[in-house]
């Protein structure tokens, strides 16, 4: 390849990638990530876990503040800032919760008091049902020493996190798969 053809590839390859791809490095780029992921209007989240009771959840989240939460076994429940809709059997109640406890997932304060702490490392690309992504393996000391195993796409968006934990002496490995970011398709309505 000539000079020419050299600087049109490199020129090629700075434009499809953005800014921060090009120039960040491990920490910012999975920083980036959750700043993209709290910036979502809307996502779909399969939690599933291994364990002695291994679980399986479908998550529906709407901006601001609303979540939809299918569980095996357990029925529907609906989220609303502070106040949970349980739907089992047909039937509806209203339950309060504390303050906090599903918003402080989404707190950016949080977020960035956490993220004070936080060391990652690059683990390289991989596919991830057929789509590219960088892997990051991501420590924290704060609230808690914890490890996960990030999965990004070329979007920037979060695709899938990998946690293992010990409870009452048994491991337990806990797998977050995120689709669907700002689909408008995606609503969390009060159920009847």
């Amino acid at each position: 390849m000539n000079v020419i053809g050299c600087a049109r590839s490199l020129l090629c390859l700075a434009v499809t990638l953005s800014p921060a791809a090009v120039w960040a490095g491990p920490r910012e780029e999975v920083t980036a990530s959750i700043d993209k992921f709290l910036a979502a209007r809307s996502f779909h989240a399969t939690m599933s876990s291994t364990g002695e009771r291994p679980m399986r959840n479908d998550i529906d989240y709407a901006a601001p503040g609303r979540y939809r939460m299918r569980m095996a076994g357990a029925g529907e429940q609906t989220v609303v800032g502070d106040t949970m809709y349980l739907n089992v059997g047909g039937r509806s109640m209203k339950v309060p919760l504390p303050q906090g406890t599903l918003s402080q997932w989404r707190d950016p304060a949080r977020l960035a008091e956490n993220a004070k702490t936080m060391s990652v490392t690059a683990l390289g690309s991989e596919s991830l049902d057929g789509v590219a992504t960088r892997k990051y393996r991501v420590d924290h000391t704060q609230p808690q020493a914890s490890t996960m195993t990030l999965w990004v796409g070329g979007n920037g968006y979060p695709l899938q996190i990998v946690t293992s934990a010990q409870l009452r002496g048994k491991p337990v490995v806990t797998t977050i798969r995120y689709s669907r970011f700002d689909d408008p398709g995606i609503r969390v309505e009060l159920p009847k």
